[in-house]
């Protein structure tokens, strides 16, 4: 396991994704100082020389903030509205904290289609690769202003949450390392909302049937925390070569952690390629 670990040290390019509850408080206003402390330390990974793309959910919640409402719409129109003023105020929040320390950020929104396409996949790696090179974060988020799939149904043919575009991200940017910041600890061996005694798995080097069930069986809409989404797009990162780590985002600390080789969250192990 300690080689495993130790192989992460040397990740170059890393995908980095964060959920809204890593963005947000509980009451839906946006959590300023853990996005200053995402800038901080991927800025200082950025000095150090590693290449980055941050995934950000967030959207609709920065939205429903920014327009003051009481509570999330319910229709997709109003989703979709609210998504486009969230939108522009997240990246008007992270292009100021990462300006602060001294870098710039471009934004790319995608939709299923772009990935499906060669033509339309082929110019996106163009444009992540010119932002990598001139030293740009790329920050990705699905189009919810236009796409109605995921606010609507819940899932997408392609992308299906923020999880499993990060990975198709990861894929595409031929990536060393992705790590899913979340709201839990890491994967564990049954849900831990129900079983006090379940255990966080550290290594996971094979998505068994064994390791579906414990996310809450292959079929499930609902499992450990989101835990579905997220073994769907550890075996879509894995396939591409690419090492995912699920951590919590409460400490976005944790990102120096798990580059640094620590034993912190739970590891899917890449195959060998």
């Amino acid at each position: 396991m300690g080689n495993i670990r130790e192989e992460i040290k040397k990740a170059k390019r890393i995908v980095i994704k964060v959920g809204t509850s890593t963005l947000t408080y509980d009451t839906g206003k946006v959590n300023f100082s853990r996005i200053d402390k995402l800038a901080r330390i991927m800025s200082d990974l950025l000095n150090q020389g590693k290449e980055l793309v941050l995934v950000s959910s967030g959207a609709i919640g920065v939205g429903v903030g920014k327009l003051k409402l009481k509570e999330k719409p319910k229709t997709v129109r109003e989703k979709q509205a609210v998504a486009a003023v969230g939108q522009c105020e997240l990246m008007h929040i992270y292009s100021k904290f990462f300006s602060e320390y001294g870098h710039i950020v471009g934004q790319i929104l995608l939709t299923r289609d772009v990935v499906e396409y060669n033509s339309g996949r082929h110019n996106v790696i163009n444009t992540f690769e010119t932002l990598i090179e001139n030293g740009i974060v790329p920050i990705v988020n699905e189009n919810d202003s236009v796409s109605i799939d995921e606010i609507e149904y819940g899932e997408k043919r392609v992308f299906g949450d923020n999880d499993t575009l990060s990975a198709i991200v990861a894929e595409l940017v031929k990536a060393d390392l992705l790590i899913i910041l979340s709201d839990i600890n890491g994967f564990y061996d049954s849900d831990p909302r129900e079983n006090t005694k379940a255990k966080i798995i550290s290594v996971i080097e094979e998505i068994t049937p064994e390791v579906e069930n414990c996310a809450g069986g292959a079929g499930s809409k609902r499992g450990t925390g989101g835990m579905t989404t997220k073994v769907s797009a550890a075996k879509i990162a894995t396939a591409a070569g690419v090492n995912m780590v699920i951590a919590n985002g409460d400490t976005p600390e944790f990102i120096m952690d798990i580059i640094d080789g620590k034993d912190i969250g739970s590891l899917f192990v890449a195959k060998k390629l």
